[in-house]
């Protein structure tokens, strides 16, 4: 596994400084059929070193197709920042293809979240003028391989996995536990987090939500609103983190809960204090819980 990887070496470095790169044979041209290809399902799981990540297409393989780590990924058309749970971020496009049955009806999810030792979810970032894209969290930058195969048309990632990971717990809403006008049932599911950044790899884990399985069981997928999170801060037995995005606590209940008993599960902290994304919160002051008023449980 270790050969198969190293010849990506040279990947490494520029996953590290956050600068494109294109792998394997991510942007060469293939037989495609009239017209664009479809994706037709996105899939993932983990392998011993690596986690591979599946795009299937109906109508031929995509002209072209690109691999590579971003900063931040943006939405199609709009250019706005697609937010992505993980360290590190993948965008994904393909060429002359598309992600809808050509009268505007998505033929994948929309976003996916996977309990795989680096693959934090899978979102669709763009569909539009013949450009499928989508954006992958990872737990981070590793090399990645990219390669095609047949019958059915595919577009593998593998993702390199050779790193240590320790594993958490995430309380995730059980909205099949939850009734209206009572507060919240919260289950933990466990997650894989990478040492030593364990509560802001358990917070990443937070945000990608539930997997398809865990949500067939009532738990909850990703909160949309707001749409992540960040400078989270631990000192003196107190975690400090601040949503960004918008904040409406009607479209978020339970997500407090969910932050704190995520975050007290570490022995460093006791108290959790939740902002805005303007900076505020309900009490700043004391080794006291608090949350914004956008969020009041």
């Amino acid at each position: 596994m270790r050969r198969r990887f190293g010849v990506l070496a040279a990947a490494v470095a520029a996953c590290a400084a956050l600068t494109s790169a294109v792998t394997g044979n991510a942007a060469a041209r293939a037989t495609s059929t009239s017209g664009p290809s479809t994706v037709v399902a996105v899939r993932a799981a983990q392998h011993p070193g690596f986690d591979r990540l599946v795009f299937q297409f109906r109508g031929g393989l995509p002209v072209r197709r690109e691999v590579r780590y971003v900063p931040r990924v943006l939405g199609g058309g709009s250019g706005e920042p697609i937010q992505l749970a993980g360290a590190a971020k993948l965008q994904v496009s393909f060429r002359t293809a598309r992600a809808n049955d050509g009268a505007g009806h998505p033929t994948v999810p929309y976003h996916t979240a996977y309990a795989l030792k680096s693959i934090h979810e899978a979102v669709i970032s763009g569909d539009l003028d013949g450009v499928a894209s989508f954006g992958v969290g990872l737990a981070r930058a590793t090399p990645v391989r990219v390669f095609t195969l047949r019958a059915p048309d595919r577009v593998v990632i593998d993702i390199s996995t050779q790193f240590r990971t320790v594993p958490v717990q995430v309380w995730l809403v059980d909205q099949a536990a939850t009734g209206d006008d009572v507060a919240p049932t919260l289950r933990p599911v466990t997650r894989s987090v990478v040492p030593p950044a364990v509560a802001a790899g358990a917070l990443h884990r937070l945000f990608a939500g539930a997997t398809p399985a865990e949500q067939r069981t009532g738990l909850r997928s990703r909160s949309f609103t707001p749409t992540g999170w960040t400078g989270l801060s631990i000192s003196g037995g107190i975690a400090r983190v601040r949503l960004t995005g918008s904040c409406d606590g009607q479209a978020d209940i339970g997500l407090a809960e969910e932050i704190m008993l995520t975050l007290k599960q570490f022995p460093t902290v006791a108290a959790v204090k939740i902002y805005d994304p303007s900076g505020q919160t309900q009490t700043p002051d004391g080794a006291v819980d608090s949350v914004p008023w956008c969020l009041r449980i």
